[in-house]
């Protein structure tokens, strides 16, 4: 029942034992009002095969779903986190995927958040679970809701087909990064296509090495040029994917810090990152986090949010440091 990655802030709890937690959870949802310390103490720290078990044990020993149970009892965002916490990995990917799909108009930044960090692993247990789930195919749902080449790139990403190796091709790198420059900044027009093909196909390795070429044939970083060449959600989406193949934890932090700076919080883009990341390498997005923007994510956490929403967010999020 360990953690799904080894840089995460929730590990695996010793001494577990499910039906304790099961029966403590019971108590604090009985009667009137409900013990969210005792809710977010158990959920906040155990890991997802854990929380897995606390389930099967809740209905066994209630005869009820946890997650019901939860549902009726919590509200808000308090509520979306713990509720998320409960599912496993895909199954949560799934759920954001869904409610991102069905809702009037798409949320495209759930789309390009999932699709564009996970690896082909976690893309295919993904569409498992979406038609486990839903009974029909994820990339039909997608296709469905999006379109031009900002939908091909998702359907790309969607057949988990990405080079997982690390071996680099020297000339192919230089090749690669030559037919990207003379798909976007050597020509007018952009050629997305060429993009699609060397950002969505090659292995991570070589495409750092594309992206050292990149800069020294135009003179600039291939994240300037895709500004420069492209916008809305294609632009956003290739993006997404170039700074997961940099450094994925700086992806996630820059993420959060844009949730929260300014005026309001993006929550379902801070529910979603916290949640999903708390157990694989929340330890990293929380260094890059304070690397890029000087600031712990812990006191922008604190600062933005209040409650018990507050409180399971500084526990998932792990100490002041």
């Amino acid at each position: 029942m360990a953690a799904l990655g080894n840089r995460g802030t929730v590990t695996e709890a010793s001494g577990f034992n499910a039906e304790d937690d099961a029966q403590k959870i019971y108590n604090a949802m009985k009667g009137a009002g409900t013990n969210e310390a005792t809710i977010i103490e158990i959920v906040a720290h155990r890991t997802i095969a854990q929380r897995q078990k606390i389930k099967e044990a809740f209905k066994q020993s209630v005869g009820k779903e946890l997650l019901d149970c939860l549902k009726s009892e919590l509200t808000g965002n308090f509520e979306k986190v713990v509720v998320g916490l409960m599912m496993p990995a895909p199954v949560y990917d799934v759920y954001e995927l869904r409610n991102a799909i069905k809702g009037a108009g798409t949320e495209e930044t759930c789309l390009i958040d999932i699709l564009a960090s996970r690896s082909n692993a976690e893309i295919r247990e993904i569409i498992a679970a979406y038609m486990k789930e839903h009974g029909k195919s994820l990339e039909d749902d997608v296709c469905g809701d999006t379109s031009g080449m900002f939908q091909r790139v998702l359907v790309s990403l969607l057949t988990a087909g990405r080079d997982e190796s690390t071996k680099v091709d020297e000339a192919q790198a230089v090749q690669d990064a030559k037919d990207i420059y003379e798909a976007g900044e050597a020509r007018w027009g952009t050629d997305e296509v060429k993009f699609l093909t060397v950002l969505c196909v090659r292995n991570r390795n070589h495409l750092l090495r594309v992206f050292q070429e990149y800069q020294k044939i135009s003179g600039r970083d291939i994240e300037d040029s895709i500004k420069r060449e492209m916008s809305g959600c294609l632009e956003d989406v290739f993006l997404a994917i170039v700074k997961c193949i940099k450094n994925k934890p700086a992806f996630f932090a820059e993420r959060l810090y844009k949730s929260m700076k300014g005026l309001g919080t993006t929550d379902s883009v801070l529910i979603r990152i916290m949640v999903a990341r708390a157990e694989i390498d929340m330890l990293d997005i929380k260094a890059e986090f304070l690397k890029l923007y000087g600031k712990t994510l812990h006191s922008f956490i604190k600062g933005d949010t209040s409650g018990d929403y507050r409180k399971i967010l500084l526990e998932l999020c792990g100490g002041e440091k």
